[in-house]
């Protein structure tokens, strides 16, 4: 081995040793100067693309794989982590392409059987992603990516049969069950038994699923908890079937209780089919007094229309799930009869401060303290307009009108397939889908023109 060589290995253990320590930029250094003294290093160049995608450099990344590809065209791994990438970037032909040549390489592998179901499911080639996903967990039952992967894909199609069961993978509560030392409900009788409901996932998520604390009173449940995110504590104070509300931020006992459970599994333990969804709505309310109080910052005259256009930029398919600008909606505003009220907080604020020219809109966004201010705000409303966040679940279980925008690519699985309406807040909502990736402008017209007929509804009362 030359010199270069084995300097050039040793630079790249020492990066390893780096990335297992936490600290990437010092691995990355490493990795570089590995390559530039052994040029043709291809899981050093490996090792520098999984690092620039972690923090979002694409191109170089993408680069760095593919040079790392044509140095060791066996090196399995490298296939998995561009094929990744390109299915972030929506390359779905090319990412098809790169886990066809891992598959080659090695076809017993679960992961990029997963992987490209994920393709598959992506390009709504939902036959072909179903048939991948179970052949990952036949290849391998503990494989839970493929089980979770499944799960969006089953309940996106109704099947909850089976897409609760395999939900269960999911991995994003484990937290949970690490901390609490009472048994884990799994579908006992609960007569005369105390439960608490843990809280996973977002805010819209918790909105959703707080509906079954009055399941599980109704299975005879003597007590329920509930654990909330900090913004939704007062909100969830008006939920008639919990007795205990506590804050994840606050002193949360480890045991008290005969049974704990995750929100998001108690569909599964009971029951909860397309024809069952409990859906008795409203099942928040908005306190009275703070209703009054935002009812003096609210336009005057006109079909009062709250908007949401943006989400969580954090949220991973926030860009195609937001609208980039408010000066598309542009048309909602020219609908006569309708005074536009923004509840954007964060992203999208400074649009509604300063909305487009031609364009007027009420922001009373910023004001929001929490989701009881929102509440608040929303049950003044005629009508919620939103892209696919939390406040559509706060409408729905508000019973309040709700129109949700809903994107073409990856659309969550909860608004199922091809339907105009909601499971989980019938009457009320009505869904806008994109159709095709990407295209806000032709979903928005057909929103305009609803909206047009609403106004004259509303006028003509």
């Amino acid at each position: 081995m030359s010199q270069d060589r084995t300097a050039a290995k040793s630079l790249f253990f020492e990066g390893v040793s780096h990335m297992e320590s936490g600290d990437f930029p010092l691995a990355e250094a490493c990795f570089r100067e590995a390559v530039q003294t052994a040029p043709d290093f291809a899981e050093a160049y490996a090792n520098i693309g999984f690092l620039l995608d972690k923090r979002g450099v694409l191109d170089e990344a993408e680069a760095c794989f593919r040079r790392s590809i044509a140095l060791n065209p066996k090196y399995f791994e490298v296939y998995l982590n561009l094929g990744a990438l390109l299915l972030t970037r929506k390359r779905l032909e090319e990412a098809e392409v790169t886990y066809n040549k891992a598959m080659a390489l090695n076809p017993h592998s679960p992961a990029v059987w997963s992987n490209l179901g994920m393709v598959y499911a992506c390009a709504k080639r939902e036959a072909q992603a179903e048939k991948c996903y179970r052949t990952a967990m036949a290849l391998d039952e503990k494989y839970d990516k493929a089980r979770f992967n499944l799960s969006y894909l089953l309940l996106r199609q109704g099947r909850f049969e089976e897409g609760w069961s395999v939900f269960e993978s999911r991995d994003w509560y484990v937290s949970l069950t690490r901390y609490f030392a009472c048994p884990r409900w799994r579908g006992e009788s609960l007569l005369g038994k105390s439960i608490l409901i843990g809280y996973e996932a977002g805010h819209g998520d918790m909105i959703q699923f707080c509906r079954y604390a009055a399941v599980l009173k109704a299975r005879g449940a003597s007590s329920v908890t509930l654990i909330c995110h900090p913004a939704l504590k007062t909100l969830f104070a008006t939920l008639d079937a919990v007795d205990t509300l506590i804050a994840f931020d606050e002193e949360v006992p480890r045991s008290g209780w005969d049974f704990w459970t995750p929100p998001m599994s108690i569909p599964y333990y009971c029951n909860t089919r397309v024809d069952s969804v409990p859906a008795d709505i409203p099942y928040l309310r908005a306190r009275p007094d703070l209703a009054a109080k935002w009812e003096l910052a609210m336009p005057a005259r006109g079909v009062r229309v709250g908007l949401v256009w943006k989400g969580n930029p954090k949220f991973e398919n926030d860009a195609d799930r937001s609208i980039a600008s408010l000066d598309l909606l542009k048309p909602l505003g020219a609908v006569p009869g309708v005074s536009l009220i923004s509840l954007q907080k964060g992203a999208g604020e400074d649009e509604a401060i300063r909305p487009p020219e031609g364009m007027s809109i009420t922001h009373v966004g910023s004001g929001i303290k929490s989701f009881e201010d929102t509440a608040a705000i929303v049950s003044n409303l005629d009508l919620v307009i939103c892209v696919d966040t939390a406040v559509a679940h706060l409408a729905g279980a508000l019973g309040k009108t709700c129109w949700v925008l809903l994107p073409e690519y990856i659309t969550d699985w909860r608004w199922l397939s091809g339907r105009t309406d909601s499971l989980w807040y019938p009457r009320v909502m009505r869904l806008f889908r994109q159709s095709e990736t990407g295209e806000w402008r032709t979903v928005i017209s057909a929103v305009a023109a609803a909206l047009e007929q609403f106004a004259q509804e509303r006028a003509s009362r």
